[in-house]
């Protein structure tokens, strides 16, 4: 049975927009598709300019694409059959693809035939559903799930604690104490910031270029999120999908296979700025990442434009507490970047390190508490 037959047949025609959307390279997550079915049902609607403001809220498309969103929603709301290109947009860049049903011709290529090995970056998009081996848990992961919660960040809340030092002073104590001592101050309380586990916000490549590591990436993932619950954690290639919920399911089987599903782009092509644009135009995505350590695990394979993931990195940066960059090309202490685009990024990153292996990577993880953010 189809994804659409499982709808409400009212929430089709809606949620066929968002595909021809995608259709289009606009990277939509599908927390935006809930959230732009909500907003209709909210606002009524009364007139399709709610539908078409509902998705520019929801579904965020670009300030410079804003014109082709425009486009194919006259398209597909009200059945205009031809258009014409905005003034100074590139035509090979922002020909509208239309999906038609029972065709295939134009389907993207399946991912093992599309970059067989694993090793190029690709920018066509390859869509799949992957499955994950059942394998059994390897030492850094049970490292990781041992340690995370002591070892892994913390920062000061607002909320106070009793101290025998500290630089507030606690004056609901000394006043009760005083009482006992017929009103004289013996020795004045005090107290000290609580500390909290600081926000972790965990990106992971899927693309094609990363499938060798992809597997064992998401365990990874698995066995953070259920070691600390401030975690948030997306995949990217040619699209941006949060996969939170499903890797807090507590069988990491189970978890697997749910992210499975929601992930349509696994060993597919590589966007990366794009992914991280879409994730930083979303308001309650890159509020994930404010105050947070960022760690992002790709090659850095860049096959879109270097400017927008420079552009993206450095947003990031500013709202983060520390910008990790995990990449299996970092073989040793002396790695320098070769490739465009981790040149282009290396100067918004706190740390650009190995994540050739879940070794590395959970070192990294474990040692973010005792580095400075820069």
């Amino acid at each position: 049975m189809s994804d659409d037959l499982r709808l409400p047949r009212a929430a089709q025609f809606f949620v066929s927009f968002v595909a021809l959307l995608r259709a289009n390279g606009f990277l939509v997550a599908p927390e935006q598709t809930t959230s732009f079915l909500a907003a209709i049902e909210l606002l009524g609607p009364r007139s399709l300019e709610h539908i078409r403001r509902a998705g520019l809220a929801t579904l965020a498309p670009p300030p410079e694409r804003r014109a082709t969103y425009d486009r194919l929603f006259n398209i597909h709301f009200r059945g205009a059959e031809a258009i014409e290109h905005a003034e100074g947009e590139d035509e090979d860049e922002e020909t509208v693809r239309l999906q038609e049903e029972g065709r295939g011709e134009n389907e993207p290529p399946l991912a093992d035939e599309a970059n067989e090995s694993g090793l190029a970056a690709a920018r066509a998009e390859a869509l799949v559903e992957r499955r994950f081996a059942q394998v059994p848990t390897s030492d850094p992961l049970r490292r990781l799930s041992r340690e995370a919660a002591k070892r892994l960040p913390r920062r000061r809340s607002h909320r106070r604690r009793r101290a025998r030092s500290g630089p507030f002073a606690d004056l609901r104590r000394t006043l009760r104490d005083s009482v006992r001592n017929d009103g004289e101050v013996l020795r004045l309380g005090r107290m000290r910031r609580r500390q909290r586990p600081r926000k972790m916000l965990l990106l992971i490549d899927v693309s094609g270029s990363m499938k060798a590591r992809t597997e064992e990436n998401m365990r990874l993932a698995h066995a953070l999120v259920q070691a600390v619950g401030n975690v948030e954690v997306f995949t990217f290639g040619t699209r941006l999908t949060r996969v939170t919920s499903a890797l807090r399911l507590k069988r990491r089987e189970q978890a697997l296979s749910a992210a499975s599903f929601l992930v349509s782009d696994w060993d597919g092509g590589t966007r990366i700025g794009d992914a991280l644009q879409a994730f930083l135009a979303v308001p309650r995505f890159g509020g994930y990442a404010r105050g947070a350590a960022v760690v992002i695990v790709s090659d850095g394979l860049e096959r879109g434009d270097p400017a927008a993931l420079s552009d993206a990195v450095a947003k990031l940066s500013r709202r983060a507490w520390r910008v990790s960059w995990l990449t299996p090309l970092a073989t040793g202490p002396g790695f320098k970047p070769q490739t465009e685009a981790l040149i282009a990024i290396q100067r918004f990153v706190d740390d650009l390190v190995d994540g050739g292996s879940s070794a590395a990577v959970v070192a990294h993880l474990l040692s973010l508490a005792t580095r400075r953010a820069a």
